[in-house]
């Protein structure tokens, strides 16, 4: 189901793909265990695109990432406070939790991640052996 959300077309012969598909697969998974709610799980999806679009589009450096990533965390929870009357979209306990996750899935890999989306491009795949 998500490689046609993210309208993966070449899972097969495509790194990037591959990797792409795990990355947004991968933190799917972790919100649901998170048992966030339909709510919480699009905010975490688009915290997720949102950082690796910083990463890939933007060319942002990881400090800078960083800190776009607190700005959009705590607009978030302005946002949702003004539209349903909550306190926050994700507790405090949530959000230090989204921190530490895309601190092991992304940051950390921070110069893997932008060798991908910089790199000259991927060498030609011949057969999918």
């Amino acid at each position: 189901k998500m490689e046609e959300f993210l309208n993966l077309t070449q899972l097969k012969t495509s790194l990037k793909e591959a990797i792409l598909l795990d990355y947004y697969t991968a933190g799917f998974w972790w919100a649901k265990e998170m048992n966030f709610s339909l709510m919480q799980l699009s905010g975490f999806m688009d915290l997720l695109n949102f950082t690796l679009e910083n990463l890939s589009s933007k060319h942002m450096t990881l400090g800078d990432n960083l800190k776009e990533l607190e700005r959009a965390l705590a607009e978030i929870g302005e946002t949702e406070s003004a539209e349903r009357g909550d306190l926050n979209l994700f507790s405090i306990e949530q959000a230090k939790a989204i921190i530490d996750y895309l601190v092991t899935s992304l940051f950390k890999n921070y110069k893997a991640y932008e060798y991908l989306f910089h790199s000259r491009g991927e060498e030609p795949v011949i057969s999918n052996e």
